[in-house]
């Protein structure tokens, strides 16, 4: 049996993320406002513990004063996930931050940096990110958008109603997906995908709508889906790679001065997701299972709701490899068109060592 932490990159003590205090580094000059939606609920460590005090509180303190956020979450704005490109691009919101797969509706190439089964480690999901961000504001750009920085959430993993002992025993169920290169993943093992919005998922668990539902091991703690779930399937099928989206109109009236400290910020505030990512991973299988002595950034489970943890064989893990190969990679390309799969095969392939048809 292979344990997640053997996947995940991280560093071996749990620690929280916190922003460092920072002297002034932008000129004096007129004042910026920018309204930001940027995660999918405001007790989420990667708001709480990154957003507001490195986007809304450190900015401020950075640019002394002269850059402003107005900062909220997506149910503090009523937002289900879907809609963050466009209403970046619209200019309701300067900033969004949204998962890729999500918003991929919209944009279709921006499935490729996290198929499911592509990055067996956040090690690589980082370095497919770093190399495929240029390529993806190419195409962002024609419709008023541009992606500023890519980050991850913990391995997203499967919590379950019901017992499960592997993929082989998704075969009938009803699961939740968080996007369409996942729900080809499930399909693959005869599961049904579900799309529902995240905010949504909960009460779909405790009405019996999905017997499963995919997210972060730490974003369930988060939103307390070990209140409605029993087992905690550890086989990572993506790192939910998000983004974080400008308003390019908005963007492009910016002095340079300003686009420089922003684009600062946004790279201080992903190495903190990233470093994030890694650690919240196995802190949120461990806070799920009760584990007071390991919970660091998570909140420990109540000894009567713990839950099971079903650990991946060797067996799934080297399955999903063969699953992105023969049924994720070739649906995308299908899906996204001849030209998504020649870009793969020029920014991604070098580094998966996987080609697309």
């Amino acid at each position: 049996m292979v344990r997640l932490r053997l996947l995940a990159t991280a560093a071996a003590a749990l620690m929280a993320v916190a922003a460092p205090v920072l002297a002034q580094d932008l000129v004096a000059g007129p004042r910026v406002n920018m309204t930001a939606v940027t995660q999918p609920g405001p007790t989420l460590p990667q708001y709480t513990r990154v957003d507001i005090p490195m986007m809304r509180d450190g900015f401020a303190q950075r640019s002394g004063g002269r850059v402003n956020v107005t900062l909220q979450s997506w149910p503090e704005r009523g937002v289900g996930g879907p809609e963050v490109i466009r209403l970046v691009r619209s200019g309701q919101v300067e900033i969004g931050g949204a998962t890729l797969g999500v918003v991929s509706g919209d944009v279709p190439m921006l499935d490729a940096l996290d198929l499911a089964g592509l990055n067996p480690t956040l090690d690589q999901a980082r370095r497919v990110a770093d190399a495929m961000t240029p390529v993806l504001n190419r195409d962002l750009e024609r419709v008023g958008v541009r992606l500023l920085a890519v980050y991850p959430f913990p391995a997203q993993v499967f919590f379950c109603r019901r017992p499960v002992a592997g993929m082989a025993s998704m075969r009938g169920l009803r699961v939740r997906t968080n996007g369409p290169s996942v729900a080809d993943f499930v399909q693959a093992y005869g599961a049904q995908a579900a799309a529902i919005a995240f905010p949504e998922v909960y009460a779909a668990l405790e009405r019996g709508t999905v017997d499963c539902a995919i997210t972060g091991t730490g974003t369930a703690n988060g939103v307390k889906w070990w209140e409605v779930t029993t087992h905690m399937y550890t086989l990572p099928s993506t790192w939910s790679l998000s983004g974080y989206f400008v308003n390019l109109a908005w963007w492009n009236r910016q002095t340079p001065e300003v686009r420089a400290f922003l684009e600062d910020g946004f790279k201080r505030i992903a190495d903190a997701q990233w470093e994030l990512g890694a650690v919240a991973t196995q802190d949120g299988i461990d806070c799920n299972l009760g584990l007071a002595d390991k919970c660091r950034i998570h909140t420990v489970v109540p000894e009567a709701r713990r839950m099971i943890e079903v650990v991946p064989s060797a067996e799934d893990l080297a399955t999903i490899q063969t699953t992105f190969r023969d049924v994720v990679l070739p649906a995308w390309v299908a899906r996204c068109g001849a030209r998504c799969g020649e870009i793969y095969n020029q920014v991604i392939a070098p580094i998966s060592g996987v080609r697309a048809p």
